[in-house]
Parts: structure tokens; sequence; C-alpha cells
């Protein structure tokens, strides 16, 4: 038989954890619950969108008490009034149509609900509800129920106001009606149509269109003259200083023609290049602006948390009310959001998010914590020994060589190519002025006019940006989104990646654990659990997880030989779990996966294998990168333990560095940019930072790309982590893409030119050639991307 999957998330069901009900299999009781749910509110339709659409429902009753506290749930709040209530939560695990459809039918699960809306690209749901019915605790509880829990933090709390800048949309908004009413009015004139109304309205016409350019002139193309005049003051040629020339040139012969009879100029064309020139910029702008590149220690912590009072009373309290000296409760997988000392017996913290450790950490009372680790196992207590502003976490955030330097002396490609076409098209039109004004002064102006508006840029302009923005649009539909265009041109340049271990190579989803050989009993299964809960080992925390609850007891002539396993004996029955030499098993020596080995009174029964953590295509991916001269490094916060597994499977000429603290990782990537190198890192969590930071293309891999990203140019999706390679290339294959419409460009004005110059070329028939040129160009930047895009390599 085949391996099984749950009906409502997917995951898959093995024999210790399968639920059988309706004839459906189910991964856990959880899922089994909320398929009941759906069934019994008329809700059964949500299974016929997707395929397993759902996910594990994991909530405690008292995860979510802190939104009893009126003053949190008064700033979560949209809306507030004596009955009627609005807030909207961010939920990651909104993914497919059979999500927005159950999250948009609340009501049939609550009648306190009146309605709900779903905003997809965000994963937000806003709902409306009656507030003495049902409370915003009690709607947090009721998507986790169903497994869509929300995520709420300190972020959520304390929003920064983003103003929204709509000046953009407004000068395209202008340019496209300006530019279509004065296409329309020009059309008599472009095929000489002798008619009488057309010609006693003639001069009314040109001057309407005068009028309907105006705006167009001095509102839609202002960023082009600001942005050329601060390309002179600051001696550099950019792009735009041809770009506002010509349009200048456009509007001002435009203007002598209309005042003095000869024609109605080149107004349509200067609408056209505007417009065009701002529609690329707001393809550039829209993509994938609803992803955080920005991160602070906000986005990570939690909005409250539980505080212990002296009379063991216990309540919910703002983060930012907790000060020295607090008491409080941290649960399972919490994340201390303060600096503390350990006041329960022992703890386990994973320090994993902050200093890379894989390993949770054994703390013992009187330990000192400190913040951003997550709690691991039973509920503990701290006491607080600095606010949240003051904890190591927050100091380690703020510190100024963890922020993403700006390269001010980073030129794009179109700004290298415009520092030397702007100067030699200006120097070329003055020349060309300066001959025609002795033989007709007429002829010059229109030579100067004629070259200016045949060689205006806009092609150039366009080009990178539509090219780019294709570029990033097919890698985000492919799962990996980057910050903004200029990202394209720096990762094309890079020639080392580094890598993070913990997180990066390694996934964050728990490891898959199978039994192989004779089953086990519930009680012998109870028995092993009992046994390894003494045991600190981390493969003994992994699979006493895994183990099914049982009752607790003694374990007899228990003792933990280390490197080996354990031994104990319970209800009179001797075990022995471990290695395959201490139970003297044969073993391939060829076998990759971890194995614990299981005996029960002197018979081996059969092993758990920990399924590899090391993610799918490992392996290949860095052969790959390595075949296309890539210089490869990881670097990781544990020890040595798995450089002997790292050097089998990965090239020979990858470095590999433990040990590495958040500021030595920085201190490494700069080290490799002192040489030469253009680096990339890629990286998960907060030790990572820095790194990050200081890297000149920073990656951010994510199990889901809007939660735990720290600050980055790029979140990769972790299910692509395999097509790191692919992507590298791809960004290569668009600037080859650029450069190869840079020189199509540079023909057509070279040949242009050569008409304009020699005075063959009037300024209208110019004109109709640039928004012709400009088509053109946008079609075959867009052919070519997508043509590359669907190559492997």
């Amino acid at each position: 038989m085949g391996k099984l999957s749950c009906y409502h998330c997917g995951n898959e069901v093995t024999k210790f954890n399968r639920v059988v009900f309706d004839e459906k299999e189910f991964c856990c009781k959880g899922c089994k619950t909320v398929y009941e749910i759906f069934n019994e509110n008329d809700l059964g339709s949500y299974y016929e969108f997707e395929v397993s659409p759902g996910a594990t429902p994991e909530v405690f009753s008292t995860q979510y008490d802190f939104l009893d506290n009126p003053d949190i749930r008064s700033k979560l709040l949209d809306f507030e009034d004596e009955k009627t209530s609005v807030v909207t939560l961010y939920v990651p695990h909104i993914h497919c149509s059979s999500c927005i459809w159950i999250l948009e039918n609340l009501q049939k699960l609550n009648a306190g609900i009146y309605r709900s809306m779903v905003n997809f690209p965000i994963k937000k749901v806003t709902v409306t509800f009656d507030s003495s019915v049902i409370s915003l605790k009690e709607i947090a509880l009721l998507l986790g129920k169903i497994g869509y829990n929300p995520y709420i933090s300190l972020e959520n709390f304390d929003p920064k106001k983003q103003s929204v800048d709509r000046s953009l949309v407004y000068k395209i908004g202008i340019a496209f009606f300006s530019f279509g009413n004065v296409m329309m009015l020009s059309f008599p004139e472009y095929f000489n149509i002798d008619d009488y109304w057309i010609n006693q309205y003639r001069d009314f016409f040109r001057w309407l269109i005068l009028l309907l350019s105006l705006p167009v002139f001095f509102y839609s193309a202002s960023g082009y003259y600001i942005a050329a005049w601060k390309g002179i003051r600051s001696k550099m040629y950019t792009i735009d200083i041809p770009m506002a020339l010509g349009i200048i040139v456009m509007f001002i012969r435009s203007v002598v023609d209309i005042v003095i009879g000869h024609g109605q100029g080149f107004l349509d064309s200067m609408c056209a290049l505007v417009f065009f020139m701002l529609l690329g910029k707001l393809f550039q702008q829209r993509t994938y602006n609803f992803l955080s590149f920005e991160r602070d220690y906000k986005s990570y912590f939690p909005i409250a948390v539980t505080k212990l009072h002296a009379d063991k009373s216990e309540t919910s309290v703002q983060i930012y009310d907790v000060v020295r000296g607090d008491r409080l409760l941290i649960r399972n997988q919490e994340l201390l959001p303060v600096d503390g000392i350990l006041i329960s017996e022992r703890a386990f913290i994973d320090y994993s998010f902050v200093t890379g450790e894989a390993v949770p950490v054994e703390k013992k009372s009187g330990d000192k914590l400190f913040a951003g680790g997550k709690q691991v196992g039973e509920l503990v207590e701290i006491e607080v020994v600095s606010s949240v502003s003051q904890s190591y976490l927050t100091q380690l955030w703020s510190n100024d060589v963890f922020q993403k330097k700006v390269n001010l002396k980073y030129k794009t490609i179109t700004d290298q190519i415009s520092h030397y076409f702007t100067p030699a098209l200006i120097l070329l039109s003055l020349i060309a002025f300066t001959y025609w004004v002795f033989i007709d002064i007429n002829a010059a102006f229109n030579v100067f006019t004629a070259i200016l508006i045949v060689a205006c840029p806009c092609a150039l302009a366009l080009t990178a940006p539509f090219t780019l923005g294709n570029v990033i649009r097919i890698m985000g539909r492919k799962k990996f989104y980057l910050k903004n265009v200029t990202v394209v041109e720096q990762l094309a340049k890079v020639d080392t990646v580094v890598f993070d271990k913990t997180g990066t190579l390694t996934t964050q989803i728990a490891s898959q654990i199978n039994y192989e050989g004779e089953a086990l009993s519930v009680q012998e299964q109870h028995a092993i659990k009992n046994i390894i809960r003494a045991s600190n080992h981390p493969l003994s925390r992994r699979l006493y997880s895994f183990l099914p609850q049982g009752t607790i007891k003694v374990v007899a002539h228990f003792e933990e030989i280390s490197g080996s396993g354990l031994m104990g004996v319970v209800d009179g029955i001797h075990y022995k779990i471990g290695s395959a030499h201490f139970l003297k098993v044969d073993e391939d020596d060829k076998v990759i996966q971890t194995r614990v080995y299981i005996q029960v009174d002197g018979v081996n029964k059969g092993k758990f294998v920990f399924e590899n953590q090391y993610r799918q295509g490992l392996e290949v991916l860095f052969s790959e990168l390595a075949a296309k001269g890539y210089q490869l490094h990881v670097l990781s916060g544990d020890n040595e333990g798995e450089a002997v597994y790292l050097n089998t499977v990965l090239p020979r000429e990858t470095v590999l560095v433990f040990n590495q603290k958040p500021e030595e990782k920085l201190d490494y990537i700069g080290q490799l940019q002192k040489r030469g190198r253009n680096v990339m890192m890629i990286g998960d969590g907060l030790n990572d930072a820095g790194a990050l930071a200081q890297s000149n293309v920073g990656v951010s891999i994510a199990e889901n790309v809007n939660v735990f990203t720290p600050a980055s140019d790029a979140i990769l999706d972790a299910s692509q982590f395999n097509k790191i390679g692919y992507f590298l290339t791809y960004s290569k294959k668009g600037i080859k893409t650029i450069k190869m419409s840079y020189v199509l460009a540079l023909t057509y004005n070279v040949i242009g030119l050569s008409f304009a110059v020699s005075n063959h070329l009037s300024p209208l028939i110019a004109a109709i050639l640039m928004p012709i040129s400009t088509a053109s160009m946008i079609s075959f930047v867009t052919i070519m991307s997508n043509y590359y895009s669907r190559q492997k390599n």
C-alpha cells in the first residue's frame, strides 16, 4: 500500500497517527474535528475547490488570553461601537480558493459574526462581528480551531503609519487622458483631410491640443525635470537629462508651430512618451509591494505575555508594560520577549532564530535567558531583568552594523549607458545645428529637433524597467520575490554564494520520523516514552514528542550511556534504546538517516528512522553552482558535529565555517567583499540579519514568505530552494536581454540620426517613428525574458 495522505491537510498518515472517520484518512484528531465542524455547518464544499487544502489545527485555550485585555483589544480593532466591531487579522495559511471560501463563510460557524472578507494578496481577513455575542479572543480561537491561526505580533500593536503616495497614478491618469484626446484631434492633420469644417476650425483644434498638453508637460513630466536637474548638479549624466530635454524641445517647438500657424507640432508624441515612461515606472513599483522586506524586532515579538502576580493569579499584559522584576509565564513554543532569569527548575530554549544553534539548550533555575529564544516543552516561569526595548535581541537588531547599507556608488546598467549616450547626443545635436544654421536657419531648427526626437532615449529608458519588471514578475510566479529591479542586476554580478546552515540548508519543519520493524504495542510505546523522558539528548526530545501520550510511570535501573543510548526497566520489562552498536545490530555504513534501535527483553524489535533534515536537492544544487564557477561557503552557529556529513555530500571546494556568532557572520561577508567578491548571502533568522545586510544581495529563505523573514533584498520560498541556480542564471539572461535591446535601439538611433543630420527626416516623421520604436523594444524584451524563463539553465 502506498503512502496515505490526510484528507484535510495532506500530511502523511502513519500507523502511529492514523485516524479513520467517515471512510476518510486523517493524520490526527484535530484534522478530523475540523472536518466534522465543516460538515455539521454545511461547509463540506471546502474540500471541493482544492485537494487537502487545510492545515493541522494548533491552538491552545490560553493562546489568545491577551485579547481579553481591553487596552490591547481596542488598539487591534479597526472599528468599535456598542455592539458592532471590525477587526483585520493576518492569517499566514491563506493560500487557495478553499481558504477564501471558508473564511468568507465564518458566519455559518458562529451567529455573532456578521460577515468576513479576505484580502488574498496580503493574506488578511476582515471580520465584522457582534461583540456582545462573540469576543475577539473567541474569533481568534475559532480561526485556530479550523486551522487558520491568526498571527498577531507587536507590530500589529504599534503599526507604522504608511503614507500612500498616489501621485504617480494621478500623473499616469492625466497623461493617458491627454494622450488619447490629443491623438484623436491630430488625425485630420496627419492625413491632410481637406474638409471645410476642419479647415474652418483647424486653429481651434490646435489650441485645444496645446491646452490638453499643458498638464502633461507641467505636472506629469515634472519628475523627469527634477531628476535631470539633480543629475546636472551632481555631474551625473543620467538618462533623465536627454529625456527631459526631448520633452522640453518637443513642447517648445510645438508651441512655436501653433503660434505662427505652421502646424500642430509634436504634442501627441510628447504625451505618448510621458505616458509610456510613467507606465513603466508604475509597472516596476507595483511588483510584489505586498511583501515586507524591511522587518524589525516588532515583527517577531508577541503582543502580550502572561504576568504572574504575588497571589499566584495570572493576567495578560502588554509587552510595553513589562518591567524589571515582573514574573512571567512562558508556554511551549512561545518566544521570550525580554531577558530574564529562569525561576522554574529547568527549561529547554531554542536559540536557533538568534544564534543559529539548532539544538535546544538546557537551562537550569537561576540561569539567564535572552530574548528571542523559544521555550520548548512545559510551561516555565521567569523573572524579567530588562524591558523589551533594552533586551539583547532589540539591541542586536538596532545595531547600526546590522542595517542594510545603501551603495551610493552603485550604477544601474541604464545609468552606465546614459553616461556616454547623453553627452554624445547633446553634442551631436549642437554640431548639426551649428552646421545647418549657416545654410538654412529653418532647416537648422528642424534638424536639431529631429535629432532629439528620433534619438530620444525613451526606448533605452524603457528597456531596463520593462525587462527587469517582467523578470521579477516571472521570478515571483516561481516564488522568488525581489525587493526591486536593481536586485536583478546585482544578482547577475554574484560570484560567491554564502549559505547559513540552520534553517537554510536544513528545514525548519519538523523532520519525519518513521518506525520500521515489528509493531510496538501501546504499552511498549508508553514505556519507551517514559524512559526517554529523562534524557536531554536532541534525538530523545524529538522522539518523545513523536510518541503518543501515555501514563507516567516509574523507570527502574535507568542509565544513559553517552553517545550510545538508554536503558531502563518499566513494569518488570527491560528496554534498551540507542545506536546499532549499543544494541549490537548490524548496520550499513552508508546509511545517511539517523536511526534509533529498540530492544525489549533482549529481543530486537525495530528502529525509528529520522529522515534527513537537509533540504531536498541540496547536493545537486551545490554541484550545479560549483560547476558554474561560484565560490561556495557555509556559515553556521552550530558546532562541527555535522562537518563530516557535509564534507561527504557537498563539493570539495565548499568552505565550511562553524561556531559563528551573528557579528562574526557579518565580518566574514565583509572580508569576502574586500577580496573583490560579489556576495549573495542566503539565511533565515535574526542571526543572519547582519550578514544579509552586509552582502551585495541578501536573500531570506522562509517556509512562509510573510512570517519571520529578516530585512533582505529578496525572499525565497523554501520549496524553491533547489532552484537557486536557475534564478542566478535567469538574472544573467535578463541582463543579456537588456544589452541585446540596447544594440537594437542604438542601431535604430544610428539609422535615424543619419537621416536627421542630413535633413532628410522631418520632425513629424521622427515623432511618428519614436512611439513605434518604443513599442517594438517593449515587445522584444517581453518576448525574450519570457523565452529565457522557460529554459532550465
